[in-house]
C-alpha cells in the first residue's frame, strides 16, 4: 500500500528466545509462540494502518518492534494531524482495541468450541498451551499500551498533551526518560517475579525509547536551523529557452547535479544533468524546457531544516529544493550539498561559542 514496512534487528532474534523458553516442549511449539506474537503485533498495527487512512494521514514507513510499530510519516501536514489531539487519541486507541476486540474473539471460540482449555490457568502465555497463549497474547499486548511509559500508546498520547503546553522537545526527553525509568522496573520485577515476558517487554520498551529519543534529539537540532543558513548561494541556473548542447557546457563547469530552470525572476522548473545527458543521446539537441521537471516545491529561507527534510523524504526522487523569496530563487538545498553543509554549520556555531565565551571572559 505504499509504506516502507522494516523490521528491527531484535524482533527475528526473538525467535530464538522463544526457542530457549520452550525448549522441553521441542521447537514446533517454540516458533509457533513466535509467530503467536508476531500476529499480535500485525493485529495491533493493522488497526493502527487502518485508523491512520481514515485519519487521511500519508506514511512512509513502519518499524516493527516485538511491542508494536512506529510511524514515520511522508509530510509534515500527516505529522502534526497525527501528534493533534484528536488523531494522537484515535492513534493511541485503535492498535489496543484491536488487540482486545480479538483477545476477546478467541476466548468466546475457544470456550464455546467445548475444548479444554483452561484460560485462566498458569502461565498465561507458555508454549505448552498454544491456545491459551494467543488469547494472553493478544490481551497483553492491549494491556501493555495502556501503561503510561513512553513510547507507549498512552504514553505517546500524555507526552502529546504535555508538548502542547511546554513544547515538544523539552516534554519529549522528559517521557523518554521516564519509558525508559519505567522499562527498567519492568525488566527488575520480571526477574523477581520470574516472568520472562515481563523482562522482554521492559527491554523492548527500553530500545523503543532510544529510538524515540534519537529522533527527538535530531528533531531539536533540525528545527533550531533555517534555510538560510545550510542553502547553497552560489549556484547555477539554466533558462527553459537554452539549447540542451549550452546546459551541457554548463554542467561541465558546474558541480552541480540539479538545476533551477527560471524564466526572468521565476522559478519554472528544474532539471538534472543526467535527465540533459539522456536527452542529448536519445533525441538529439533541443531545449530546456522541453526536458524540465514541473513538479518541483520549494522552500523559504525562514523555513526549517526539518520542514524541508520532510519535503525530500516526501518527494520521492526528489534532489533538489529551491529556496525562494519573493518568488525569487536566492539558494538552493540539495540531498547532495546538505550533510557537508550541516557539519560546517556546526563547526561554524562551535567557533562562535568559543568567541563568545572568550569574549565574556575578557
Amino acid at each position: 500500500m505504499g509504506v516502507e514496512v522494516r523490521v528491527h534487528a531484535f524482533f527475528p532474534l526473538l525467535a530464538l528466545v522463544c526457542l530457549a523458553l520452550s525448549a522441553a516442549n521441542g521447537l514446533g511449539r517454540g516458533l509457533g509462540l513466535f509467530f503467536i506474537l508476531v500476529a499480535a503485533v500485525l493485529v495491533r498495527e493493522t488497526a493502527r494502518l487502518l485508523a491512520a487512512a481514515w485519519l487521511g494521514l500519508r506514511l512512509r514507513a513502519i518499524l516493527l518492534l516485538p511491542i508494536g510499530g512506529f510511524f514515520a510519516y511522508a509530510t509534515p501536514e500527516s505529522q502534526e494531524s497525527a501528534n493533534a489531539g484528536a488523531g494522537q487519541f484515535v492513534m493511541a486507541l485503535a492498535g489496543s482495541l484491536a488487540n482486545a476486540a480479538t483477545a476477546l474473539l478467541l476466548a468466546v471460540t475457544l470456550l464455546g468450541a467445548g475444548g479444554d482449555v483452561k484460560l485462566l490457568a498458569f502461565p498465561w502465555i507458555d508454549a505448552s498451551c498454544l491456545l491459551r497463549s494467543m488469547v494472553w497474547m493478544q490481551a497483553g499486548l492491549a494491556v501493555l499500551h495502556l501503561l503510561p511509559a513512553y513510547p507507549l500508546d498512552s504514553g505517546r498520547f500524555l507526552r502529546g498533551a504535555f508538548a502542547r503546553a511546554h513544547g515538544f522537545s523539552p516534554t519529549g526527553r522528559a517521557a523518554t526518560s521516564i519509558g525508559q525509568g519505567l522499562a527498567l522496573l519492568a525488566m527488575v520485577g520480571g526477574m523477581v517475579l520470574h516472568s520472562p515476558w515481563l523482562i522482554i517487554a521492559g527491554f523492548f520498551i527500553m530500545i523503543g525509547a532510544q529510538i524515540e529519543d534519537q529522533g527527538v534529539v535530531f528533531q531539536s537540532v533540525v528545527d533550531t536551523v533555517h534555510m538560510r543558513e545550510v542553502m547553497l548561494t552560489d549556484f547555477a541556473t539554466l533558462s527553459p529557452s537554452d539549447t540542451l548542447a549550452d546546459a551541457l557546457y554548463r554542467c561541465v563547469h558546474s558541480l552541480q547535479e540539479d538545476f533551477p530552470v527560471v524564466r526572468g525572476p521565476q522559478l519554472v522548473g528544474i532539471v538534472s544533468r543526467q535527465r540533459i545527458l539522456e536527452a542529448l543521446r536519445n533525441d538529439g539537441n533541443g531545449y530546456v524546457q522541453s526536458v524540465m521537471s514541473r513538479a518541483f516545491q520549494v522552500a523559504r529561507p525562514e523555513d526549517t531544516l526539518g520542514t524541508t527534510i520532510r519535503r525530500i523524504t516526501a518527494g520521492r526522487g526528489l534532489s533538489l529544493i529551491p529556496v525562494t523569496d519573493s518568488g525569487r530563487v536566492v539558494g538552493i538545498v540539495s540531498v547532495q550539498n546538505l550533510m557537508s553543509s550541516m557539519s560546517l554549520l556546526a563547526e561554524q556555531r562551535r567557533i562562535e561559542r568559543e568567541e563568545a565565551r572568550q569574549e565574556a571572559g575578557d
